[in-house]
């Protein structure tokens, strides 16, 4: 089992959805992928909050046994977001946004977790993603995300740390704008150009496309659901069950890659179920396990 550090943003978000609302809840890139990550390894979270951040949230993801003592307190107010679903669960309207500390986040790489095998470098600029990547040796398995801001401002950036990626996440309107083709498979096999081992692009409620460099496709649905109470956070979680399920198989190969999109798919539709994190503080390593069997036996992966 192999130790994944991820580095990106713990935030307090303000969510309205068809279903209710949710106000200054525990929220950012590097808290969903951590936790969904714990659920199969160790996982090390560098990030930047200040000092109004509740320790009741510091305590909370320290209960899924994720190390923190790459979580910065600094002088200022905690990044926050404040978005909608009511018009469209697929998309979120973005209300307001604070940055705050985290305009001026540096991470600083604790020296004991330089070690970490696998590396999630969630949506920050991509500057800053190289800068980071600067202080591991290679021979790492490199994950990292993005989105439309990154992509039309810092395209360049981008392109050159495609080329040092294992794993691109981005979701299908990102792909497109990225690759400029109007193709999901052209968008693909674009992405797969700049340098990454594997591409998957993310569908919301239509699942998940895997795209690699031996030129296996892989088409998975989401996992159905009757009730969706708040989609924050899902993308980063699928990443970190994705990413999670590889430390612990300890290897990459066709088939587990393709098994870790399942695991993936299946702890973002846990996620959904509640606002923030809540589902997963009921959640156990059995329900993810139950709904993998089934997810797998509906997909026959």
């Amino acid at each position: 089992m192999k130790k994944i550090l991820v580095i990106g943003s713990v935030a307090l978000d303000t969510i309205t959805t068809p279903t209710g609302s949710s106000k200054e809840v525990l929220g950012g890139s590097a808290t969903y992928f951590s936790i969904s990550a714990s659920f199969f390894t160790q996982v090390n979270l560098v990030a930047t909050v200040g000092r109004d951040f509740p320790d009741k949230h510091r305590s909370l993801i320290r209960s899924f046994g994720v190390d923190i003592k790459g979580l910065e307190a600094k002088e200022g107010r905690t990044f926050r977001w404040e978005g909608s679903y009511v018009d469209d669960l697929n998309c979120a309207k973005t209300i307001e946004t604070q940055l705050n500390v985290f305009a001026d986040f540096r991470p600083k790489i604790p020296e004991g977790y330089k070690n970490s095998r696998f590396i999630f470098l969630a949506n920050i600029d991509p500057d800053l993603q190289l800068f980071i990547l600067k202080q591991f040796k290679d021979n790492r398995f490199i994950g990292c995300d993005s989105m439309n801001y990154w992509i039309q401002n810092k395209g360049p950036a981008l392109k050159r740390l495609m080329k040092k990626a294992t794993f691109v996440f981005l979701n299908d309107a990102e792909a497109r704008l990225f690759s400029g083709e109007s193709n999901i498979m052209k968008a693909g096999k674009y992405l797969l150009s700049l340098g990454p081992r594997f591409a998957i692009i993310k569908r919301g409620e239509y699942g998940a496309m895997l795209f690699s460099k031996d030129k296996a496709l892989l088409l998975t649905p989401a996992y159905l659901l009757e009730t969706v109470c708040d989609p924050t956070g899902a993308g980063d979680t699928f990443a970190g069950g994705f990413m999670g399920y590889l430390a612990r198989s300890e290897k990459i190969d066709d088939m587990t890659v393709r098994r870790a999109l399942l695991h993936g798919s299946v702890m973002a539709s846990f996620t959904v179920e509640d606002f923030s994190v809540n589902r997963f503080l009921k959640l156990k390593k059995k329900d993810i396990e139950r709904r993998y069997d089934s997810f797998r036996k509906l997909t026959m992966a």
